[in-house]
């Protein structure tokens, strides 16, 4: 019996890989995935598949995630940018620029950690939900919200809640892993164009049929929806009708396409657009539900990492140029101990 629950949700994997375990479907590239994802290295050319980190630009995709903030640093009460050493000391020539950053982890191209999204789950059996995340870690236990700072720092302060941390579950768990295998690409832009579409699973299985894709267990799938290369088109001008009406992403209400997330035994799902699933406009039913069901099946109930506002238009296209849909791919995010997510530069090799 796990200390941290009697019972998992349904649908999940919890404790397959340990009652401690924090890297989830990971585990599953093992060398041997990376030795799979280095084979397909035929031509040594390398595709960056991160936006600049100040892109969409404003804050209209997400209002409580802001553009970087880049400043320097001081030196004996100045500027420490193109200081030259010699103000301080006539015998040393150094010119010295060093800068800080203010960064909204997941404002970019991004990884989502488990402590991501979790749920209100009865993982007591008492009938009781308490908030979880995966593997039965423990809301205020192991991660936890930081004690509110002081009135006097105001509520607009960006760090007014500094202390709040993932004491497990982490993104420096990924990070520590290598994040590096064989990537699969879905051209889902390819079958649909620019088009607002919830792509469910028979869609996902005319597409794979069509190009003759094979997902097989511990592959990282990349999904290419355009929506990266449109935010690039806007150049940091986004519009919230183009943002929120624009590309594909998967359908998380279909039943059928989480359990073939489920079986199709992939480690990691990635796209270019802004939360893989598409938010969905239309009506629930009044029953308990999550409002992302796709993040709590991958996140919360399977430990499959999630990696948001990837580029990947160019790879995509010289993927089906070349009638090719795998690649090595290396996507590690900051080892940043008690993170939520992180940005990343992946980059993929052919």
């Amino acid at each position: 019996m796990n200390p941290r629950w009697k019972q998992r949700p349904p649908g999940s994997n919890w404790g397959e890989f340990g009652p401690d375990d924090q890297r989830g479907r990971m585990n599953w590239v093992t060398r041997e995935k990376v030795l799979q994802g280095v084979a397909e290295v035929k031509e040594g050319l390398s595709f960056v598949l991160s936006l600049p980190l100040d892109y969409p630009g404003g804050s209209a995709l997400n209002p409580r995630r802001h553009p970087p903030r880049i400043a320097a640093t001081q030196r004996n009460g100045r500027q420490n940018f193109c200081y030259a050493v010699a103000q301080d000391n006539a015998l040393q020539t150094d010119v010295i620029c060093d800068d800080l950053v203010l960064l909204t982890l997941q404002y970019s191209t991004q990884w989502d950690s488990f402590a991501h999204v979790g749920g209100m789950f009865d993982a007591d059996g008492d009938g009781k939900p308490e908030a979880v995340f995966y593997n039965g870690f423990r809301a205020g236990e192991h991660i936890k919200p930081s004690a509110v700072a002081p009135a006097e720092a105001g509520a607009q302060d960006p760090l007014r809640y500094e202390g709040s941390r993932a004491e497990a579950l982490g993104i420096q768990n990924l990070a520590e892993h290598g994040a590096q295998g064989r990537g699969v690409m879905i051209d889902l832009h390819a079958h649909f164009g620019r088009k607002r579409k919830a792509v469910g699973f028979d869609d996902l299985r005319r597409i794979l049929d069509s190009d003759k894709i094979e997902v097989e267990r511990g592959d990282i799938v990349c999904l290419h929806t355009g929506f990266a290369e449109m935010l690039l088109e806007l150049k940091k001008n986004p519009t919230p009708e183009l943002l929120h009406n624009t590309c594909t992403g998967l359908d998380g209400r279909d039943e059928k396409l989480l359990q073939w997330i489920s079986d199709s035994g992939l480690a990691v799902l990635a796209a270019d657009n802004y939360a893989v699933e598409l938010f969905s406009t239309t009506p629930w039913k009044a029953t308990s539900h999550a409002m992302l069901p796709l993040h709590e099946h991958c996140l919360f109930k399977n430990g499959i990492h999630l990696g948001e506002l990837w580029y990947f238009t160019k790879l995509a296209n010289w993927l089906r140029e070349h009638k090719r849909n795998r690649f090595l791919l290396t996507a590690p995010p900051l080892r940043l101990p008690g993170a939520v997510g992180s940005p990343a530069t992946p980059v993929a090799t052919v």
